[in-house]
């Protein structure tokens, strides 16, 4: 890709799309961030994403999908009546799930992207280390890639560069890019609405702890090898 191009991020202030910002701006000459209120419980992912696009010198943008929470409110991330799944049940997705999130954002990024005459889009979905999500995996984003560029007649192109990565590759990959402390004690991906480290005990949190303890295991046995 050349470096003068220009990118969209998909940017929601959590450990993922933060990390996908900073990945952005390495590989991009222009970035700008696009976030969403859909109804979530907690407004306060939108200010930390705000703070961390302004620090960053990043355009930011913010839209309003909320109509997702009207057409399904089986999903405890926007219905404070519904007990948060701990763990993904056998027979289906976690009701932390929202349907079509992705590919609204995703619809929403590249609309907002062609009135500024950017083709590339950036989104932080992982199929490597996740809930099981169906809108995170490689072959809806590749597909959705094709219905964006036939629906527009253009040719945009869908970044995922977490696809493959788990999430302790997520904090290494922070770490490269020297924002290590940033995504740590900055961001907010816990489903609680509790900054940094989050709550502890919902499904992201564990998963960010998990895999923020495998990386500081690995780099700590790197540099015992070394």
């Amino acid at each position: 890709m050349k470096k003068e191009e220009a990118a969209m991020v998909c940017f929601s202030g959590g450990q993922d799309s933060t990390t996908c910002l900073f990945w952005a701006k390495k590989h991009f000459s222009h970035v700008e961030a696009v976030c969403f209120t859909y109804g979530q419980k907690h407004a306060l992912e939108v200010e930390v994403a705000k703070k961390i696009a302004a620090d960053a010198q990043v355009p930011f943008h913010l839209l309003d999908v909320s109509l997702l929470s009207q057409l399904d409110s089986n999903c405890s991330l926007v219905n404070d009546q519904i007990v948060m799944d701990q763990e993904k049940p056998a027979d289906t997705y976690p009701n932390t799930f929202v349907p079509g999130r992705n590919m609204v954002f995703l619809t929403f990024a590249a609309i907002l992207a062609r009135s500024k005459g950017i083709h590339h889009l950036v989104t932080g979905v992982s199929e490597a280390d996740y809930s099981g999500y169906p809108d995170c995996r490689d072959t809806f984003i590749r597909s959705l890639n094709v219905t964006l560029n036939l629906g527009m007649d253009d040719q945009f192109v869908i970044h995922t560069p977490l696809m493959n990565r788990d999430k302790s590759e997520v904090w290494e990959l922070s770490d490269e890019l020297g924002v290590f402390d940033l995504v740590r004690t900055q961001t907010l991906t816990c489903y609680n609405g509790v900054m940094a480290d989050g709550c502890g005990h919902c499904p992201s949190c564990r998963l960010r702890k998990a895999g923020l303890e495998k990386y500081l295991e690995r780099k700590a046995g790197k540099h015992h090898n070394d």
